[in-house]
């Protein structure tokens, strides 16, 4: 077995051995279109080493073995030549030839359309996205306050902004911190369901990532280093929550409501920002008999850390994405669990959902110019714009409510023969998570083959009939089973569509 490369010069001062030893582990089309970008040289993206976005579940993206070789030697060649020539590190504005590079890691599809939005999200260089204007060139005497409601990740960046922009500003939360439903949300398993090259700002971006899809922990201290690095804690008004918002028309000024520590009190701005997230109202089921349940009862988002799960009888209703990641977590604890299922989610496979991120990756990142952020790129256009096509309704599709369009077809069979592999021997289980709906219907899971590992043990069982009633013992399903608990957990999700409850908002004309 090969020795591990010493990670521990930058690239000034590695050898050939230890590039060539890291590339086994690079994700190679980015790599290659980065280097492009710092050599100059488009020779890097040849055609013939595009990757093929329609092979989802294939971790080599349609190349052959060949073709990875080549681009492996290729990789060498430009991290070589970096090493030894200095090659220049060109910014987004010294780029004359994005939109090549941009349509070789797209897999072809055009991205013309795209190119100013694509520009500004690589941030190579410079933040792209900054305002180009300041409040004392436009206004410089009049008054004007901009109140953002909220501190998780769209508080920040727009109190970033603003501040930028010479404005005054003041962020109001309710909670005793930033991080908004990562400050919340500390469930067992807890971790972003986004690769966080993308679930981060693009003024903001970390090359050290210790995890592809980062843990509570990790995601909350970035959210506190962004709002110390960039002075934003200042503005911030935290344990205060506005009650309600009215607007004043012969002032032009918003009246903010606020509860405070200290007690009630009128906030005045001549703008107001909501920034109150989605997911920050926990959604508990109107059941009959929910208050009569006499153990420990808590939803995911406000979990419990009192509550000692092992050897309990433990109940958990929902499967969404929360309860995906948490199950497979306390079935490790409990004595039995209980998972009552409304509609299956479909499950797309990320083998690395759960893993730390590898040395020699992370020392590409580190180290080679511009790669943390065409590595971004390649993972917003690869699991957002690039999966478009298949989720696009074909008016003359004929997929008896199961499929949408021929593409939205292939992945529907793509998904199904993950679950078929998954949950081989056990056709009981199979029925129940294969969904009836289309894929993009609802919100995908990531899964590391933990759900089926989970659902096939013994003490746990999956139930899909409904609930009729929660009573002292339990939950009672419409098949007239009491399942027994000790401890009930909602995984029900957020009221995610009530954006400002529960403010009562005003404006013009007395509207609410």
């Amino acid at each position: 077995m090969p020795a591990a490369p010493n990670l521990t010069g930058d690239l000034a001062s590695v050898d050939d051995a230890t590039l060539a030893a890291v590339l086994d582990h690079a994700e190679l089309p980015p790599l290659l279109a980065a280097l492009a970008a710092a050599l100059g040289d488009p020779s890097f993206t040849p055609d013939h080493l595009r990757p093929d976005l329609s092979t989802l579940m294939d971790p080599t993206f349609g190349l052959s073995e060949e073709q990875l070789a080549e681009g492996r030697q290729l990789a060498l060649d430009g991290l070589r030549r970096l090493r030894d020539d200095g090659g220049p590190n060109l910014d987004a504005r010294q780029v004359d030839d994005l939109e090549p590079l941009l349509d070789f890691l797209s897999g072809g599809r055009p991205v013309h359309d795209y190119l100013e939005l694509l520009r500004e999200e690589l941030a190579l260089g410079e933040d792209l996205r900054s305002p180009d204007w300041h409040k004392d060139d436009v206004a410089p005497d009049r008054p004007f306050r901009v109140a953002v409601i909220g501190a998780g990740m769209s508080g920040l960046v727009a109190a970033h902004r603003l501040q930028q922009a010479g404005l005054d500003v003041v962020v109001v939360e309710k909670n005793d911190d930033v991080g908004g439903t990562w400050l919340e949300n500390s469930y067992p398993g807890c971790r972003v369901d986004v690769s966080n090259l993308f679930y981060s700002y693009s003024f903001a971006q970390r090359a050290d990532w210790p995890e592809h899809f980062s843990s509570q922990p990790v995601l909350l201290d970035y959210f506190r280093s962004v709002a110390d690095g960039f002075g934003l804690r200042p503005l911030m008004r935290f344990g205060t929550e506005v009650t309600s918002a009215e607007f004043d028309e012969s002032s032009t000024t918003w009246r903010l409501h606020l509860r405070t520590p200290e007690g009630d009190e009128v906030l005045e701005a001549q703008a107001v920002v909501s920034a109150v997230g989605q997911l920050n109202r926990p959604n508990v089921p109107s059941i009959p008999g929910v208050e009569t349940f006499t153990g420990p009862a808590f939803h995911s988002a406000r979990w419990d850390h009192a509550v000692d799960l092992v050897g309990k009888r433990v109940v958990v209703i929902g499967t969404g994405a929360s309860a995906a990641q948490l199950i497979p977590v306390i079935a490790e604890q409990v004595a039995e669990l209980t998972v009552l299922q409304r509609t299956p989610a479909w499950f797309i496979p990320a083998p690395s959902y759960t893993e730390p991120i590898g040395p020699e990756l992370l020392w590409l990142r580190r180290n080679v110019p511009g790669y943390t952020h065409w590595s971004r790129f390649w993972v917003f256009w690869r699991t957002v714009e690039g999966m478009l096509p298949m989720a696009t309704v074909d008016a003359d599709w004929d997929g008896d409510e199961r499929s949408v369009s021929a593409t939205n077809d292939m992945m529907r069979e793509m998904l199904t023969g993950y679950l078929v592999g998954e949950f081989d021997g056990r056709p009981d289980l199979l029925d129940q998570v294969v969904p009836d709906y289309p894929p993009f219907s609802k919100r995908f899971i990531l899964d590391d083959g933990a759900w089926a590992r989970t659902l096939k043990q013994d003490h746990v069982h999956l139930v899909g009939d409904s609930i009729v009633e929660i009573t002292a013992e339990g939950v009672r399903t419409d098949d007239g089973t009491l399942h027994a608990a000790d401890v009930l957990i909602y995984g029900t999700g957020f009221t995610a569509s009530e954006f400002l409850m529960p403010m009562q908002v005003t404006g013009r004309g007395g509207e609410d």
